[in-house]
């Protein structure tokens, strides 16, 4: 695809420079011995995971974790040697496929434990295992108590434990350091059972920030690498934002007051409007607002109108006189924050950047280089 096709009608920008910015400063919080474990799930939070895990491992990145095997596989097709660690479930065909590719898998159950270890017998080969520990949000994981499935995985021929782990709910400083002391009584379980040589880990992207002081062998980021900072964080412009979507002016009309605009018939118009039609929709990523949300032309706020469609929307140019056919509109990134974007939409700030849909192109746009063009 040509890059003029590709910004023909709704697109997303990815400014390489920042993603490569925000994993080096990532990078830089941690000790030399800590991993940075670039999380990639949900097509790297909808910024590429293909392209991504190419620009991270071309920087240095060497383990990347995803949420299931087919998304590790499709790591590994573009970087064939990247360790990719699978943080959810994987089936027993799934699970055998994934060992003989070298895919860490993650035991967090008797039987998840007794899946992986039929699938290594049957593949012959070693899988490689992360544990993880329930110690608090209460989604998956061993009892921190109750460590006998993982050690007996871990003691098993043909099962190398790699990694120990929980997730933080991040409910408070007080449960947080609960859930840190849980996972420090489950892996005490595991060594004095002589199950030994693996790093544990605990913080993503905020936990990242929170806690320095609980790095301990690895951090999982993922939305740090995209943009996302985390609340509250007193470095926000360490963190760069990556993502602008945007879109075309397919046409433009004026509308007297009292019409109502696309499907929505509870918002007339309050005054005669020119509206703008956008060639992007709610299957393109763009919340299916009525009547709220703004989007940005020209450097001015164009408010929404309507209830979006699945592929277009509808705007209120009337305050950006220079609107014309064929200009851009910016639906997310630039003047519309993803904390914005995010907050209009009652969506969490990951979900909103997941959410672009594969029918966009990602146009990579990186300093003294040529753009790349990716679907997802």
């Amino acid at each position: 695809m040509k890059y003029e096709e590709a910004v023909s009608r709704c697109w997303a920008e990815i400014d390489v420079d920042a993603l490569l910015e925000n994993y080096r400063t990532a990078r830089g919080m941690l000790a030399p011995e800590c991993e940075l474990i670039c999380v990639m799930k949900a097509n790297a939070y909808g910024v590429g995971a293909r392209q991504v895990a190419k620009l991270l491992r071309a920087e240095g990145a060497k383990t990347f974790a995803v949420a299931c095997v087919s998304e590790a596989e499709e790591v590994l097709d573009e970087v064939p040697d990247a360790d990719v660690l699978v943080l959810g479930l994987a089936g027993a065909l799934e699970a055998e496929r994934a060992i003989r590719r070298g895919i860490l898998l993650t035991a967090f159950s008797e039987n998840s434990a007794a899946t992986i270890a039929a699938a290594a017998e049957r593949a012959g080969k070693m899988a490689r295992v992360h544990g993880k520990i329930e110690t608090g949000l209460h989604r998956l994981g061993f009892d921190p108590a109750d460590v006998n499935a993982l050690t007996a995985l871990a003691k098993h021929p043909l099962v190398r434990l790699e990694g120990v782990f929980t997730h933080l709910a991040l409910r408070s400083h007080e449960s947080d350091e609960r859930q840190f002391a849980a996972l420090d009584r489950a892996c005490a379980a595991l060594d004095a059972a002589g199950v030994r040589g693996y790093r544990k880990h605990a913080c993503d992207s905020i936990g990242m920030v929170r806690y320095p002081e609980r790095h301990m062998g690895a951090v999982r980021t993922g939305a740090w690498l995209y943009g996302v900072c985390p609340y509250r964080y007193e470095h926000p412009e360490r963190c760069r934002p990556v993502v602008t979507l945007k879109a075309r002016v397919a046409q433009l009309r004026t509308l007297p007051a009292g019409e109502c605009v696309g499907y929505d018939d509870s918002h007339p118009l309050s005054h005669d409007a020119r509206v703008a039609t956008l060639s992007a929709g709610y299957v393109d990523g763009f919340p299916r607002f009525n009547g709220k949300g703004e989007v940005c032309i020209h450097g001015r706020r164009a408010p929404v109108l309507g209830l979006v469609c699945m592929d277009q929307m509808m705007v209120d140019v009337t305050g950006v006189p220079d609107a014309q056919e064929g200009d851009e509109a910016i639906l997310l990134g630039g003047p519309i924050t993803v904390d914005e974007y995010a907050a209009t939409a009652a969506m969490n700030r990951n979900e909103a950047l997941s959410r672009i849909g594969k029918r966009v192109p990602r146009v990579y746009l990186q300093s003294n280089a040529e753009p790349v063009i990716r679907m997802p």
